[in-house]
């Protein structure tokens, strides 16, 4: 056999043998991303969620402009026997595809605002009297701020997805003891919490800066999962996560848009969360009305503070050579 011949044969073998390598990985790959999934779903318990979100009405979020993606994080705590949860928790994710920076806005729940069709009533009142569509609406119309997508989380499964995602837990430095309401007992300094613990934390409402506490406990939980989220055992526990969010969370998010916002937060993984808390400091005042107590605020502060804080996503963005935006 001629040394050209043998040489080709050879490198016909060797391309053979590598075909089947790259078709058992695909396999393999394949079975262990519907095994984990699988797993995922087996780790869910029953939730509402899917049913109460079919009451609501349809979602009319614009399509987002400039690469600038505006995502309502709704937080609710619908029980079994309840038709109509409560928004326990409200944020707005706000990412920039063009620089890859995650910023969080949390709007206090007792915010007196103008709910459209309803009056004037606390900012949470919004989600249980039209679902995400009203909230978006409020929104637009009291911080000129519109939200191109919705997610809700069924904070009954919040602790199995933590558990997923941070299973060794979060660190967390707590400033004092906390037990009422939250059916466990933590006790003050550095802790490592798991999901359930974690939950009780980030409700716990009998705090010494009362509500405030709580929202800033809520920001500083998820810029923590987040950075978890980024870690290369989350890369393979996502399937896992995908089966067990399944039954817990709801979103009009489509796969493309979470792709692309899953890719950005990788390249980026370095950047941290940037907060901000409406009101901002020294910009309401505590008033009682008909519903309740209220915080009263100065809308033209707040939305000046709104847009400064957004703002500084598209000027870095403008400020930065194209060969780093990419």
């Amino acid at each position: 056999m001629k040394r050209q011949q043998y040489k080709k044969r050879n490198r016909k073998k060797w391309l053979g043998i590598s075909l089947i390598i790259f078709a058992l990985l695909i396999g393999i790959g394949a079975f262990y991303w519907v095994d984990q999934y699988k797993q995922g779903q087996s780790l869910a318990g029953e939730s509402t969620l899917k049913e109460q979100s079919s009451e609501f009405d349809l979602f009319e979020g614009p399509e987002p402009q400039y690469g600038e993606i505006n995502i309502l994080l709704l937080g609710s705590d619908a029980r079994a026997n309840e038709k109509e949860g409560r928004s326990d928790t409200l944020m707005i994710a706000h990412y920039s595809q063009k620089t890859g920076n995650l910023k969080l806005i949390s709007i206090m729940r007792d915010s007196y605002v103008e709910i459209p069709g309803y009056g004037k009533q606390k900012m949470n009142a919004a989600f249980s009297l039209g679902g995400p569509e009203l909230v978006r609406q409020t929104i637009k119309e009291n911080f000129g701020l519109d939200v191109h997508y919705y997610t809700i989380v069924d904070f009954n499964g919040f602790p199995k997805l933590v558990d997923i995602l941070a299973p060794d837990g979060i660190e967390v430095d707590i400033p004092y003891k906390m037990e009422h309401g939250i059916g466990m007992t933590l006790h003050p300094g550095q802790q490592t919490l798991h999901g359930e613990e974690l939950l009780g934390y980030v409700r716990f409402r009998y705090d010494r800066k009362s509500d405030f506490g709580r929202v800033e406990r809520q920001q500083e939980a998820l810029t923590k999962l987040k950075e978890e989220a980024v870690g290369l055992h989350n890369i393979m526990n996502l399937p896992k996560l995908l089966g067990a969010a399944e039954a817990y969370i709801d979103t009009n998010l489509d796969k493309k848009t979470m792709l692309s916002i899953g890719k950005g937060l990788l390249d980026k993984k370095s950047n941290g969360i940037q907060t901000l808390r409406i009101p901002v400091n020294n910009s309401y005042r505590d008033l009682t009305v008909n519903v309740g107590d209220v915080l009263d605020i100065d809308f033209e502060e707040n939305i000046n503070a709104l847009n400064t804080f957004l703002q500084e996503s598209n000027e870095t963005a403008e400020n930065t050579p194209k060969s780093e935006q990419q």
